[in-house]
């Protein structure tokens, strides 16, 4: 991981969003008038023709997107999360996932690394309601190079698909040649005393923390679970069997986010604890993205913390 390296993963959507524009003008992408916070105005800027500025319409523009879906054109749809998954619930649930339609969503600033823009903004149950959705894929991404082939995956799978991205710039973990697939997750190190399991924002935190504790003599593994649903059950089932303690870590609501859905396949499967870490069950407040991340325990030490208590 490069720590001086960072890039918001918003700014790594807008990015592949051009790159799939130059390969299939299926592509179109729509927006609710936060294109430049989005990122989704790059596409606008190589492709006006096949840009859509839907207004401070969140609810039309799903209900648009779902018609573009059945006319053959592969809709992307940019806003926050807080409106994506919020606000235009009802037209994802009746108008996309019911039929089914090759809808792609994009929840942008999601979590508490919203930062300034307070609890109002900061949405904590997007992973919570996409992926209770049936015919629902859900991507919550870590870097800029993983942001990237969730896009370009999202775009081949048929079907409603959200991608979660986030505000803040965060390291870039992985380098060009990183194998990811559909539904598997990506292991980094093999220690056997912990497994911390993160997802987006979390993962660079979590590899902090693993490689201090390395100094310290205590040997962990970091699983960065970027497709939520389906989730990777078979790695967490090993992970269990493995490792000592099973640690989950999200810039989300330990209701019904990633520890939920770990917690699921554990009960299920291969009964063991998992100790969750994230926003637990309370809004989110103003402040910086660093300063929310430290009033949480979202931080490597926080996760250090965990490791190291009995």
């Amino acid at each position: 991981m490069d720590i001086d390296n960072k890039k918001a993963t918003r700014q790594s959507y807008g990015e592949a969003l051009v790159e799939l524009g130059k390969k299939n003008n299926n592509i179109v992408v729509l927006d609710a008038d936060l294109s430049t916070a989005t990122k989704s105005n790059m596409f606008k800027k190589e492709f006006p023709e096949r840009f859509f500025d839907m207004g401070i319409s969140e609810q039309d523009m799903m209900g648009t997107a779902a018609g573009m879906a059945s006319c053959g054109k592969i809709p992307f749809a940019s806003t926050f999360a807080v409106f994506a998954a919020g606000r235009s619930y009802d037209q994802i649930r009746n108008s996309i996932c019911y039929p089914k339609l090759n809808v792609k969503i994009c929840g942008s600033h999601s979590g508490v690394t919203v930062g300034e823009d307070g609890a109002t903004h900061q949405m904590l149950e997007d992973i919570s309601i996409m992926k209770a959705l049936p015919n629902m894929t859900v991507f919550s991404v870590s870097d800029d190079i993983e942001t990237k082939w969730a896009v370009s995956e999202a775009a081949k799978i048929n079907g409603p698909v959200y991608i979660r991205t986030c505000r803040a710039k965060t390291p870039v973990i992985y380098n060009e040649n990183q194998e990811f697939e559909l539904g598997k997750a990506v292991k980094i190190g093999d220690g056997t005393d912990a497994t911390i399991f993160a997802t987006g924002v979390t993962v660079s935190e979590a590899v902090l923390a693993k490689e201090e504790l390395e100094k310290q003599g205590i040997n962990v593994r970091v699983v960065d679970i970027h497709t939520i649903k389906p989730i990777d059950s078979e790695m967490i089932v090993k992970c269990a069997k493995e490792t000592k303690k099973l640690i989950s870590i999200e810039d989300h609501n330990v209701i019904g986010g990633l520890g939920s859905s770990i917690a699921d396949v554990l009960a299920e499967e291969y009964p063991q604890k998992l100790i969750k870490m994230g926003i637990n069950d309370r809004f989110g407040e103003s402040g910086t993205s660093g300063e929310l991340m430290e009033k949480f325990n979202l931080l490597s030490v926080d996760i250090i913390n965990v490791v190291k208590s009995n």
